[in-house]
């Protein structure tokens, strides 16, 4: 993220719990976030609005909906995001589905220390893929969060509260989210 150049830290925790607090906020599902040099594209199913048509016609309806989020965008969402901290939302709940699920998935990533990012979700499963540097060079990591693995994720967050997500290697010690075994590739084709 650009917003992050020069920094020794990332903070796709943030990033992307603001992004799923946007998304909860207009009942997209089903995502696909993309990052892009200058922010993230995010695509997501939504109901379409009935309008003045009847209801037959409206019902059951999705539309795809695309939105592209700058830099400037992500920073003013983590802003407003970090105002309404310990608040209950309008309708008296906490942090929605989307939400939740990149927060721990965010903290995860920043874990991996990736170069670059791509995710989508379906019925509440998400597939993460991630650029990664090493000696040998990049190359891309596979990981697939269940609901499961979310669930136990979000449970285990009040006892990460404080610690530091993107400072160092904290694999096997204890309070440490696990880290789902990438998923091998498999050639396209």
């Amino acid at each position: 993220m650009r917003i992050y150049e020069g920094s020794p830290r990332q903070d796709f925790e943030e990033v992307f719990r603001s992004i799923g607090a946007f998304l909860d906020n207009k009942g997209l599902r089903d995502i696909l976030v993309l990052e892009v040099p200058d922010g993230f594209i995010v695509q997501g199913m939504v109901a379409a609005d009935s309008g003045s048509a009847g209801w037959s016609d409206s019902l059951g309806t999705v539309s795809k909906q695309t939105l592209s989020f700058l830099d400037e965008d992500i920073a003013r969402f983590m802003e407003e995001a970090a105002a309404r901290r310990g608040r209950e939302t309008v309708d008296g709940t906490h942090a929605g589905p989307h939400e939740s699920a990149l927060r721990v998935i965010g903290r995860w990533i920043d874990e991996e220390k990736p170069r670059d990012v791509f995710l989508f979700e379906q019925g509440g499963a998400y597939v993460v893929r991630l650029q990664v540097s090493g000696q040998a060079g990049g190359h891309h990591e596979l990981a697939e969060f269940t609901r499961d693995d979310i669930d136990a994720l979000i449970a285990r967050g009040p006892s990460l509260r404080g610690k530091p997500s993107g400072g160092g290697d904290s694999a096997g010690q204890p309070g440490s989210p696990p880290s789902p075994a990438p998923a091998p590739a498999e050639p396209a084709g």
